[in-house]
């Protein structure tokens, strides 16, 4: 007696590269005006506790983390 297994059809591979493209692209520009505003995407390795304190305090004060951190850095960086 013999059995029978059945698969599926073979997945296909999606374009990653143009869906990375696409995300960049969509997350390039930040309208906190009615102009916008070019951005960068910056990544810094913090410690964790610093991290949940930031993250509380941010889930506290209803802010995100994004926009106390920018906050800091613009008024330290004042010209």
């Amino acid at each position: 007696m013999s059995k029978k297994i059945s698969f599926g059809n073979k997945p296909q591979k999606k374009n990653t590269e143009v869906l990375a493209d696409q995300w960049v692209s969509n997350g390039a520009v930040e309208t906190s005006s009615p102009e916008t505003m070019e951005t960068t995407r910056f990544t810094i390795d913090i410690p964790s506790e610093l991290h949940r304190k930031i993250k509380s305090y941010c889930a506290l004060k209803g802010v995100k983390m994004k926009e106390e951190i920018q906050v800091l850095l613009e008024n330290h960086f004042t010209e």
